[in-house]
């Protein structure tokens, strides 16, 4: 039976970050969730169907037509959208206000999930999103909830859109995360929250190494 560590948490936790050192020290396959959400994202804002509203109906047609993979190069996983390489345009701003309500249509979050579930039947994973541990994978051997103050997870994710060029207020970027944990947290399917047996890790005050070790410490028991 393949093996699952389920990580979940808000925005800019640094879920990603430890499911990759995660992943990559015990050898599993590393899934992010919120890329899949991202590309959808995406695919929508390049056709012109989020606008001031979703044209719901093309995107739920034009379902069967996106196709998502992840590849490794150089070390890093990129995301690979209908064979193009989509990994910086899905991290840009446009995106980041616009996932959570396209993550909020159970049609697409059907269907992802049913990706997500193909994926962990055939590979020891480590997969990190909103509702891993509590949806899609709820028998998962290892469960994480990272959480971390808005101000240090808005700096966090400021300090990313900078990286990549964005030209960006950090306020606007606070206001962005402020609205994406109500948007998590509020919606009627799959909403954010902690599973039971979840363990609580709160990253505002820890180095990424230090919940490293921690992570690690509590997987190997």
């Amino acid at each position: 039976m393949k093996k699952i560590i389920a990580i979940d948490g808000h925005a800019a936790t640094g879920k990603s970050t430890q499911a990759k050192k995660i992943a990559k020290y015990l050898g599993y396959k590393h899934i992010d969730s919120g890329a899949m959400y991202r590309a959808v994202t995406h695919y929508c804002l390049i056709n012109g169907w989020i606008n001031e509203l979703i044209n719901l109906n093309s995107i739920l047609e034009n379902l069967k037509n996106i196709d998502i993979q992840f590849k490794t190069l150089n070390n890093s996983q990129i995301t690979i959208l209908n064979g193009n390489d989509v990994e910086d345009f899905i991290r840009k701003m446009d995106v980041a206000e616009n996932v959570s309500k396209i993550a909020a249509i159970p049609e697409i979050r059907s269907f992802l999930v049913a990706k997500q579930r193909q994926i962990g039947s055939t590979n020891n994973i480590v997969m990190d999103g909103r509702d891993i541990g509590t949806v899609v994978f709820p028998n998962a051997e290892n469960k994480f909830f990272l959480t971390a103050s808005i101000e240090v997870r808005a700096e966090r994710r400021y300090e990313e859109l900078k990286l990549n060029n964005e030209n960006i207020d950090f306020s606007t970027v606070l206001e962005n995360v402020r609205s994406r944990d109500f948007d998590d947290t509020s919606r009627l399917t799959s909403p954010l929250e902690p599973a039971e047996d979840a363990i609580i890790v709160d990253t505002s005050s820890s180095s990424a190494n230090e919940i490293f070790d921690k992570l690690i410490s509590l997987i190997k028991g």
